[in-house]
C-alpha cells in the first residue's frame, strides 16, 4: 500500500495511505503483463529464446534435450497433456470471493466464461518457486508451452529473468498442434482442443460430427 510523506520542520509526517481503485490496480496489472510480453518478444528476436514450431517439438525433446514445461491452468492440463511433461500453472483460479471479486467473476462469466468455459484467473504468485522445485537446474533446456502461445511468452520472460537461459517457446501453442506432433498424449480430449470449453465446446463437437458425416458421404 502506497504511503504519502510530507515534512514539517524537516520531520516526515505519515499521511493517509493512497488507496488504489480496482480499476487502477487492473490497469497496472495489464501494463505489467504487456511489458513482460514485450520483453519476451525481444528475447525471441535476439535469439536468446528459441521459437520452436509444434512440428519440431518432438525432435527438440527427443534429440536436443528439451524438457516440456506446460504452464496452462490445471483444468486445461487435465483435459490433455503431453506424457512426462512438467506442469506448473502460470495462472491459477481467482479465489477472491469478496464483493469486487464476485463482481469480476460475474462479468467474466457473462463475457467469457459461459462461452469458453474458462475460470477467472490470476497470476500464480509461486510460479517461479514451483518451477525451481520441479526443475532446480537452471541450465536445463525448457520448452515452455501453453494453449495459444501468449501466456507462455509471459512465462518465458519471467523464467529468463530468474536465471533460466536455455529456453524455447512453443510457437502458437498446443492449439496449433497436429495429432502426430506429440506421439504420447494423455487425457480425455485432443491436445489442440484442451483450451475449448463452455458453450463453444458443444459447437466444436457438432462441427467434428458434421465433418465425420461429410467424409462418410
Amino acid at each position: 500500500m502506497a504511503v504519502q510523506l510530507s515534512y514539517l520542520y524537516g520531520v516526515p509526517i505519515r499521511q493517509r495511505p493512497l488507496l488504489l481503485s480496482p480499476l487502477t490496480r487492473r490497469r497496472t496489472a495489464v501494463s505489467q503483463v504487456r511489458a513482460v510480453a514485450k520483453n519476451a518478444q525481444e528475447l525471441l528476436k535476439s535469439g536468446e529464446v528459441e521459437a520452436i514450431r509444434p512440428k519440431e517439438a518432438a525432435t527438440a525433446i527427443d534429440s536436443e534435450g528439451f524438457k516440456l514445461l506446460d504452464i496452462r491452468p490445471a483444468w486445461e492440463w487435465e483435459k490433455a497433456r503431453v506424457k512426462e511433461s512438467v506442469h506448473v500453472a502460470l495462472f491459477v483460479k481467482d479465489e477472491d470471493y469478496g464483493p469486487i471479486g464476485l463482481l469480476k467473476k460475474w462479468v467474466h462469466f457473462g463475457y467469457i466464461g459461459l462461452w469458453t468455459g474458462q475460470n477467472l484467473t490470476t497470476l500464480n504468485p509461486d510460479f517461479i518457486k514451483e518451477v525451481e522445485a520441479a526443475v532446480p537446474d537452471k541450465n536445463t533446456k525448457l520448452l515452455v508451452a501453453c494453449g495459444e502461445g501468449l501466456r507462455s511468452l509471459i512465462a518465458v520472460s519471467k523464467l529468463h529473468k530468474e536465471g533460466y537461459k536455455n529456453l524455447g517457446w512453443l510457437a502458437g501453442g498446443f492449439n496449433r498442434t497436429d495429432e502426430t506432433d506429440f506421439p504420447s498424449v494423455e487425457g480425455p480430449e485432443k491436445l489442440q482442443y484442451a483450451t475449448i470449453g463452455g458453450v463453444s465446446y458443444y459447437f466444436l463437437q457438432l462441427l467434428i460430427l458434421l465433418q465425420a458425416v461429410g467424409k462418410n458421404n
